[in-house]
């Protein structure tokens, strides 16, 4: 084998390392949740069952935080993607004084690691009586997700040409109506994306419910998931998996359902609308 031969295969051979490596966890995620006797290692079920799946899905506390988890996931990719939204549309479409500081600002805050902010949130919370509230986490999630969101929102936007707005001015559309029935429905796989991204930062997030969230009847299926690693160093592996293997659904299932309008694309057939 060539030397240059050689160097082309080369980063075939990385890629297909790095795919082994990030393919065994899934591997063993699948095999373990259908073995009543899995291990942490890696090995092919002697007998396949789904008791792991029915003793998860049979309690009442994972059942709680599964729904727990998607309401509050749900709830804040709302928010977010209706409040970036509207953010994001000065930004797009008007000549602002102060718009590249400001875009600079959210450029920053997008780098700004949670666990930084999280000390004086907790002591906003306690002062506004919001702890332990489900509602307090779920406004406070869309906020440290929004200046990403605007941002992406924002480039988005800027796809859609003016001209359109524009006619629908001159049709007697203010310009809400014209965001409402022009922009946003040629903007949907820009919005399923900036739905999915904030869904699954929400859906995964540990840290701040748990910190947030004192009521244990209250905590997401992102921290209860924590219950299978019990004392002394036991872990019931099957449990883990099996819920593993359930919690890795809504993301998927949401992701199924928006694929249809991100693969259509940006298309200006509002151009048309009378």
């Amino acid at each position: 084998m060539t030397k240059s031969t050689l160097e082309k295969f080369i980063p075939y051979i990385v890629l297909s390392f790095i795919g082994i490596v990030f393919f065994l966890p899934l591997l063993w995620i699948l095999f373990a949740s259908f073995d009543p006797h899995a291990t942490v290692s890696l090995r092919i079920p002697r007998t396949i069952s789904v008791e792991n799946f029915t003793s998860v899905l049979t309690d009442k506390t994972n059942q709680r935080s599964l729904l727990i988890g998607v309401f509050l996931s749900l709830g804040q990719s709302f928010i977010t993607v209706v409040a970036a939204t509207l953010a994001a549309y000065p930004l797009s479409r008007y000549q602002l004084k102060y718009k590249k500081p400001f875009l600079l600002t959210i450029l920053f805050m997008t780098s700004l690691p949670i666990t930084a902010v999280m000390v004086p949130v907790y002591q906003l919370f306690m002062f506004l009586n919001l702890h332990d509230s489900l509602l307090g986490t779920m406004l406070f999630l869309a906020s440290s997700s929004l200046p990403y969101a605007i941002w992406m929102t924002k480039n988005f936007m800027d796809a859609v040409p003016l001209v359109l707005e524009e006619s629908a001015w001159i049709d007697g559309a203010s310009v809400l109506k014209g965001l409402q029935k022009i922009v946003a429905p040629l903007m949907i796989p820009g919005i399923c994306t900036v739905a999915i991204f904030t869904f699954t930062l929400s859906w995964g997030n540990f840290f701040v419910p748990y910190i947030l969230i004192q009521s244990p009847e209250k905590l997401p299926a992102s921290v209860t998931i924590y219950q299978f690693f019990g004392q002394y160093g036991l872990v019931e592996y099957g449990k883990l998996a099996a819920f593993s293997l359930i919690y890795t659904i809504p993301p998927i299932i949401l992701y199924m359902i928006s694929q249809r309008f991100m693969s259509e694309g940006f298309n200006f057939g509002g151009a048309t609308k009378g």
